[in-house]
């Protein structure tokens, strides 16, 4: 094993995360018409975009695939040798291909070629060289060319990998854009996550609608912090005639204490009660008792259908799971 030294270690990091920069500047400088031709072949296409390619390129084109799917452009890999001994027949005449090969010559991509063409498909192909078979053959080509890889051998794909991923994520962004998608699109692409969840689910989904801690207005000081306790909610709320009339928090009962000392347990729960406190419908998604929460900075809201009866209350870790 070579000894080397920590100051090492992080210099070859740098050199890395810099050349794999600079070719992406050099991408950024050169991208064109022939990308927005490629966006607009894979928007008119009624089928799916098949993406397909070799070794670290087909690794890069799963990922590719899975962004398009996810952001609204129905995409699926497809191995090319696999595709050659039969698994062509996955490719539908509306389709499109994005065919991904550094060199541009990888033989398991060139020997599908024929086919696409013959099957009527558009065939956008992603290499580093221009001149190259692959390139020559295709409908669109975008050059994901760099000076050198990161690889101390300048061997293994690594800037050129990075400029493909960056590539794929610039296609998948401008598709974004064109097809109007929403976060409320993303989210139903993505039911299980947080974002998905918090976008689709409602405030009535989640919220704790048993054993509400509810007391009136008169309540002691003493019958106050029971309830707290009880509650499990850090708060309770103070109904008359089963409205709404305040909120108090554990917080200003320990401020109440703290300020009126002995007094404190002749008080009302509507002495320190916050009046006509925030309020959110049940129908209502969780992003925006979210929002609601951090505008008004806080961590519990009250759930109620017209805005006077008290239905359920909604934490921010109710929404957060």
């Amino acid at each position: 094993m070579t000894d080397i030294s920590n100051a090492q270690i992080l210099d070859l990091a740098r050199k890395t995360i810099h050349t794999e920069m600079s070719a992406l500047r050099d991408m950024e400088a050169t991208v064109g018409d022939e990308f927005v031709e490629a966006v607009k072949i894979i928007l008119a296409c009624k089928g799916k975009c098949v993406v397909t390619g070799m070794g670290k390129s087909g690794l890069i084109g799963r990922k590719i695939a899975a962004t398009l799917a996810s952001t609204g452009t129905p995409s699926f890999f497809l191995h090319p040798g696999e595709a050659f001994h039969g698994d062509l027949g996955m490719i539908s005449h509306e389709d499109v291909v994005l065919a991904l090969s550094y060199s541009g010559e990888t033989d398991e991509i060139l020997k599908i070629v024929p086919f696409i063409h013959s099957n009527g498909n558009k065939l956008v192909s992603m290499t580093g060289k221009s001149d190259s078979t692959l390139a020559k053959n295709s409908d669109v080509h975008l050059n994901v060319g760099v000076k050198e890889e990161a690889c101390i051998l300048h061997l293994a794909p690594t800037t050129s990998t990075t400029a493909q991923i960056a590539m794929g994520d610039a296609l998948a962004v401008a598709l974004m854009k064109l097809r109007e998608f929403t976060s409320l699109d993303f989210a139903r692409l993505h039911p299980g996550g947080s974002l998905g969840r918090r976008l689709l689910m409602t405030v009535g989904n989640v919220m704790r609608s048993h054993d509400l801690p509810v007391v009136a207005p008169d309540c002691t000081a003493t019958e106050m912090i029971h309830t707290i306790s009880k509650g499990g909610l850090g708060l309770i709320v103070i109904c008359k005639d089963e409205k709404i009339v305040g909120i108090v928090t554990d917080g200003d009962v320990r401020r109440a204490m703290e300020r009126l000392k002995a007094e404190f347990f002749n008080i009302r729960a509507i002495d320190i009660a916050t009046l006509r406190p925030k309020s959110i419908a049940p129908t209502e998604k969780l992003i925006e008792a979210e929002k609601m929460m951090t505008r008004n900075k806080v961590t519990s809201l009250l759930v109620s259908e017209d805005g006077e009866k008290l239905v359920g209350v909604i934490q921010i870790y109710d929404i957060k799971l």
